[in-house]
């Protein structure tokens, strides 16, 4: 843990105690306040002010929104955490899932400075479930590769979304046997609006404008809502838009990971490193800095019809069509050599060096580097349509029919994929040094990176390892079909019993294509120069130093799509599957589901005490279709299955007093295995230095685990709650991915040596992965939340309100090697153990203000590790919003907003004791100003 992170995290902690410790001060001056005399004449002034409002027709919508989510909470027999819009068309946070994870037990991950996945006590976005409108979704799109690149899984991608389409968020953190299966973590359930939600017609727009202070660049935000009912309230439609763009600047430094090597006779015998003769040491792999440049185009739009056909029946019908396009270009100045065999490539001559007491290389000066100025073009879009329509009758007081039909579609495309390099090989007297820092280092090339000159098109001898041409266009679909059947029997008050049907028919497809041989370019032809192919690029607010280039020369990617045709598919650049087969496949899941759930409410010791339990059975169908070789020939290769689970569940609820709420939940739950591990088949990958043959298992069994939830809720003033749940998981199965490396011949999959691809050596170290089921481990923890207005305090003050929460989780598994031994015992990846949110708001009449701060630690992405460390890991972020709004009058009212205050970097590195630096760029703040009116 680094200082920054230690100090966020102790500020958030003191924080929380301090409030806490704070309650029963806080307890006893709403006590006072409604026994002192000058309380009452502030009572009176107040409800003047109040009066006012009303006739202003003036609402206190955050607040108000708070309040409602406070009241479905309570109602609820689960453990649900609730968000509602602040009003018509509003969310509270311009990313769903920046909003989510001020709720507790949420964190988030981040592309390009905004939410993009999320995880739920500890588990990752694979293990978490999103509903939209009722229906099961998944939306992917596509990231920088530190960011988890091409999404092809099962985690959902929030960023495709505008926020304004949504009004309300519940995330169901227990399970029940109306509630579909495949979520070990939560049910996410998204609501968009619909016309019944508003009193008759209804109009709102808004338009903002934000500036990035890296980019410099302003970019508009709309959004418009109209909304009207007819026929005296029962035919209703709603039709709402939202329109954004967004150019983000993202820098920094880079390593892609460190390898480890035997330091060798290549040392300076004069050199203090000289002495490490023989030592174990690790160095960066592509050292380097680089600029990100993020365009975005996000459009989305909602339809909702509703007809209310008789007092007993009504119709509900909904669209929801989303549009993400972007372009990103990402472009780096590094050094190539030591990414290759051995100590680098074996020529290189490491002249001096300094290693530090965790065995890294933190200073060093080369000869014979070779040195490589890298562009790639992104062309990305998604595509996201749903349609759904439900049907809900009552058939008399006893007995009702709910019935749901829909289908979603996710497609993304990445067309261009295009990576270029320009090469200067056999630098003398390069050097790096992380020795003041060692997430910013001090590099020196030794020439001008900025003059076209001192920079070649290398194309010399096969297997050479010249300059590059990456072709890698791909895909990922996601497509839903859904059918929903759920009767209702309540023959008295005390007891209600359901019991449905629900069937899902589920594919997944991807493919992408590459080039035989990347390293294999075309000459320049006649005439042409590297003058007229390039152009340079610099940093926008970065704080390098000791004489570290601040810009540099690239390759200008249309200049040499133009010269070369590299995008003809044809010769030297035709493409296939055949160097990216474990990207083409397909899963199929078919899965039809039943369930018998019985709910109660009645009394327990003279105090309301209410519950369900059920359960549910789960036949799933599963085809996988993927490339694999057979006798040296590549071949289509699919596999069916079949699997079936029995899930069981239990929630009760007891108002133990007015105020208290006790909450204990159990179920059986289930989670399908990764998409990416199912396709048959084997995949030879070469990326640049990087060599990797992956298996895939179609047979593996699904996550399985025993969950048990305790929660009190002390509802201890009016909008106000302090709760505390305890939450605990024994995940019976698990899946996780073993690795092993060594040369080709050595791969554990029993492929010839023909195989190899041509443009590498029999030397070179290869990393074999396969998925494998494992036992999985006990994953435990708890939240602790807090949410009040503090109204009791005296003038202005009273509009204050605040929200804390904080939680807490431990997992430890054993992860294992490829032979099945134990590699390590750690935390499940994607797992923070500590959580914080704090949000401090003041509302009135006409103006409102909020700040919030988000807090999560340390947490893992890869165990065991690759290169010779033993786990891979993002460090822990606080990140602080603030926003502000005034209300002119009852139709227009102005906002400001601000993102990422603290300018928070992406800290990604390798190995717990090495903490060596993998990522760390930042994407600075942006400001946002707007006006919103209603109609």
């Amino acid at each position: 843990m680094n200082q920054k992170e230690q100090k966020g995290g102790l500020q958030m902690r003191r924080l929380s105690v301090a409030i806490l410790l704070c309650l029963p001060w806080l307890a006893a001056a709403q006590d006072a306040a409604k026994a002192d005399p000058a309380s009452e004449a502030s009572k009176a002034e107040a409800a003047k002010k109040e009066d006012a409002r009303e006739l202003e027709e003036i609402v206190v919508t955050y607040r108000e929104s708070l309040n409602q989510a406070l009241d479905e909470k309570r109602e609820q027999v689960g453990q649900v955490d609730i968000i509602k819009a602040e009003d018509i068309g509003k969310f509270p946070d311009l990313n769903l899932a920046e909003s989510l994870q001020r709720i507790p037990g949420v964190a988030i991950t981040r592309d390009a400075g905004e939410g993009r996945n999320i995880s739920v006590r500890g588990l990752g976005p694979q293990f978490t479930r999103i509903r939209i409108n009722g229906m099961e979704a998944l939306a992917t799109g596509g990231g920088t590769d530190a960011s988890g690149g091409v999404n092809r899984g099962r985690g959902f991608d929030f960023n495709v979304f505008a926020s304004e389409l949504f009004n309300s968020i519940a995330v169901n953190k227990t399970s029940s046997a109306e509630v579909d299966e495949g979520s070990l973590g939560a049910t996410v359930d998204l609501q968009t609006a619909r016309p019944f939600d508003y009193p008759g017609f209804t109009a709102v727009a808004s338009a903002q404008a934000s500036y990035g202070d890296l980019s410099g660049d302003v970019d508009p935000r709309t959004a418009a809502l109209i909304s009207n009912t007819w026929a005296d309230g029962q035919f209703g439609a709603l039709l709402s838009i939202a329109q954004s763009q967004r150019h983000l600047v993202e820098e920094g430094h880079s390593t892609v990971r460190w390898s480890s090597s035997t330091a060798n006779g290549n040392f300076a015998a004069s050199s203090p490193f000289a002495a490490a003769r023989g030592a174990d040491v690790f160095h960066p792999r592509l050292p380097r800095y680089g600029v990100i440049e993020h365009d975005q185009d996000r459009l989305g739009a909602t339809l909702a019809l509703q007809w209310q056909v008789s007092d007993a029946t009504l119709l509900n019908f909904d669209v929801l069509h989303a549009k993400f396009d972007a372009t990103r270009g990402e472009n780096f100045l590094q050094a190539q050599s030591f990414s290759r065999a051995g100590n680098g490539k074996p020529q290189t001559i490491v002249r001096d060096g300094e290693i530090d007491e965790h065995g890294n290389l933190v200073y060093g000066v080369f000869d014979n580097v070779d040195l490589r100025a890298e562009s790639r073009y992104d062309e990305l879009t998604t595509r996201f349509t749903q349609y759904n329509l439900e049907l809900g009758h009552q058939f008399n007081e006893s007995w009702r029919l709910d019935a749901m039909v829909g289908a979603s579609g996710s497609k993304f495309r990445n067309p261009i994929q295009t990576t270029i390099t320009l090469d200067r090989a056999n630098v003398n007297g390069y050097s790096y040094d992380y020795r003041n820092d060692d997430r910013m280092p001090i590099f020196n090339y030794g020439f001008d990176v900025t003059d076209p000159a001192n920079w070649g098109w290398l194309n010399t001898a096969p297997n050479s390892q010249g300059s590059e041409v990456r072709l890698r266009p791909q895909t990922a679909d996601n497509d839903f079909h859904t059918a929903r059947f759920d009767l209702t029997f309540e023959p008295n008050y005390t007891w209600n019993f359901k019991g449905g049907l629900s069937w899902k028919d589920y594919t997944f497809d991807t493919t992408e294509l590459r080039r035989t041989s990347e390293t294999s370019v075309p000459g320049l032809p006649a005439g042409s120069s590297l003058t007229n192919l390039t152009r340079l690029i610099g940093f926008s607010d970065l704080n390098v130093s000791g004489g570290t280039p601040t810009s540099w020369l690239i390759p200008d990617l249309d200049a040499f799509a133009d010269l070369l045709d590299i995008y003809c598919n044809c010769g030297t650049f035709r493409l296939s599957t055949d160097a990216a087969r474990g990207n083409n496949n397909s899963v199929g899941e078919e899965s039809l589901s039943g369930y018998l759930q019985a709910n109660f409410q009645t009394e327990l010791m003279g105090r309301p005490f209410s519950g369900s339990f059920g359960v549910r059975q789960v036949e799933t169908d599963q085809s996988s279709t993927g490339i694999g070789v057979i006798a040296g020939a590549a071949t289509l290769i699919t596999v069916d299955r079949s699997y079936s689970d029995t899930l069981p569940s239990l929630n009760l609820k007891w108002d133990l007093n007015d105020e208290l709420v006790l909450r204990f939940g159990a179920a059986k739950v289930m989670a399908r295995p990764g998409l990416g591990n199912l396709a048959p088949g084997v995949n030879i990958s070469v990326s640049g230095s990087s060599r990797t043959i992956s298996g895939q298992n179609p047979l593996l069994e699904p996550f399985r685990a025993k969950t048990y939830d305790l929660g009190l809720e002390w509802y201890f003033a009016e909008e106000s709650l302090l709760s505390v749940a305890y939450f605990y998981k024994d995940i019976d199965s698990f899946v996780q991915t073993t690795r092993a490396t060594g040369t080709f011949d050595q791969n554990p999959f029993g492929l010839p040596d023909s195989l190899r691809p041509t443009n590498t050596n029999a030397t070179d170290s290869w990393e074999f992965t396969f998925p494998v089921n494992t036992p999985g481990g006990p994953l435990r923890g708890y939240e602790i939340s807090y949410q009040q207005p503090l109204s009791f305090l005296p003038g202005f003050l009273a509009n204050t309100g605040v929200q804390l929460n904080h939680t807490h989780v431990s997992s430890k598994i054993d992860y294992l090697t490829a032979t099945g031994a134990l590699a390590a015992r750690e935390n499940l990846t994607g797992l923070s153990e500590d959580a914080f949110n704090a949000t401090l708001y003041w509302e009135g009449e006409r103006f409102g203000a909020r700040v919030s701060a988000a807090y999560r630690s340390d947490y893992l992405t890869t165990v065991p590790g690759r290169d010779g460390n033993d786990v891979e890991g993002t460090k822990g972020t606080t990140t602080f919003d603030a926003s502000a709004s005034y209300k002119l009058n009852d139709k227009v009212e102005f906002t400001f907003e601000g993102l990422n205050l603290s300018n928070e970097f992406n800290d990604q590195w390798v190995d717990s004791e090495g903490d060596r630096v993998v990522v760390y760029h930042q994407t600075g703040r942006v400001y946002i100003v707007g006006v919103r009116v209603k109609f």
